[in-house]
């Protein structure tokens, strides 16, 4: 099996952008092309990771359409859909084409189109994840966040300010993102003092509705050097799936496939959560920092709230916890945000982060589905 390189890495501004879903992946992937120095025509597999094209835009196809506006003919196409874990998804299919021997030069794009709905359209769109019996009920994923911080605020005694702390967290961390959505410090007061959503949480512990896309390309590492003497390499990575019903888990402030996802993916990398130096998590909701936290091994149940009072997941903390600003600050365009967890981390291993630059050789993505329903984790390191 080959071990897999990142050799080439992009990211498009997120927030509310114009043109279209086919506008955004070719301007990331053109990007990603030109970073690592590579022709369209060395591309031989092709993902896009995306949700709901068809759902936002009435567009399908979008593989084949990608590899036509970037010229990468005759390439193999695919599209990796996994709901919002769709980026972290396409990252496993892509080092799979590779660590196979299938593909010597894998380019993934992940992207989606959100904005031009309005904000009932595109919730009803990411509610259409859930299960029919929820959903008919009127269940969307916020009010499976609500549920699920009341209840871990209560089980572990932590403050309701400890959530919001997530928050000011990461917008400080987005500042310094050139990409993200909202580049703009808030306060404790302005998070605890903003409008209810689903009790107990409010506007500012949920992620914003976002444009954008973001590319990675791939190669054995044993090529890797024909092309740059800066890369990453992808030294374990694994998905998993929990109960599709939330209210069938036994405990839903235990997120099991991030819990399954990383143990596995410690395996391949021969790592343990003490290697990790940096990590981005899936902070779509900031109750989910906590759970994903704990269920990758960084801390003890129920001790997550601690590390983010105690300033451990701080930027200059003993494990900074989404550096890039998080999908709270940077933006949460579902198929992207997997692919742009991943450039986060690739830039950090290779010290290109600029004013977010912290210390790391080895770093983690956590990328999640629904509500925790489908989890991928994966591993880099710096070569």
């Amino acid at each position: 099996m080959n071990r897999v390189a990142v050799i080439g890495a992009s990211m498009t501004e997120f927030g509310n952008r114009e043109g279209w879903i086919r506008d955004l992946l070719a301007e990331a992937g053109q990007a990603c092309l030109d970073d690592a120095s590579v022709s369209p025509l060395d591309v031989e597999h092709l993902y896009v990771s995306n949700m709901a094209s068809g759902e936002f835009e009435g567009q399908t196809g979008i593989p084949n359409a990608l590899a036509h506006d970037l010229g990468a003919l005759p390439a193999y196409t695919q599209r990796v859909d996994q709901t919002s874990a769709s980026g972290g998804a396409g990252i496993y299919s892509s080092w799979q084409s590779v660590a196979s021997g299938a593909s010597n030069m894998t380019m993934l794009v992940g992207g989606e189109k959100m904005t031009h709905k309005s904000t009932a359209e595109a919730t009803d769109v990411i509610a259409s994840l859930t299960h029919p019996e929820e959903y008919k009920h009127g269940v969307t994923l916020p009010s499976f966040a609500g549920l699920t911080a009341r209840r871990y605020l209560h089980e572990y005694d932590a403050p309701r300010e400890s959530l919001a702390k997530v928050a000011v967290k990461n917008h400080k961390n987005g500042v310094d993102n050139p990409h993200a959505q909202f580049r703009k410090e808030v306060d404790l007061e302005t998070v605890m003092d903003s409008p209810i959503v689903a009790d107990p949480l409010r506007l500012y512990d949920f992620c914003p509705i976002t444009d954008g896309s973001a590319a990675l390309l791939f190669c054995p590492e044993s090529k890797a050097k024909e092309y740059t003497d800066d890369y990453t390499v992808i030294s374990g990575i694994a998905g998993a799936t929990d109960t599709h019903v939330v209210h069938q888990r036994a405990d839903p402030t235990v997120m099991g496939a991030a819990y399954e996802s990383s143990e596995l993916a410690y395996q391949m990398a021969e790592r343990d959560p003490d290697d990790v130096d940096v990590a981005e998590l899936h902070d779509m909701f900031t109750i989910l920092e906590f759970l994903q936290s704990e269920a990758v091994g960084f801390f003890d149940q129920g001790e997550g709230w601690k590390a983010v009072e105690e300033g451990v997941t701080d930027r200059d903390g003993e494990l900074p916890i989404n550096t890039s600003g998080g999908l709270k600050s940077k933006g949460h365009p579902l198929g992207a945000s997997g692919v742009a967890q991943a450039y986060e981390l690739h830039q950090q291993l290779l010290g290109e982060a600029g004013k977010r630059q912290v210390d790391a050789e080895v770093a983690l993505a956590c990328n999640v589905g629904g509500f925790g329903n489908c989890v991928t984790t994966t591993i880099m390191e710096a070569r």
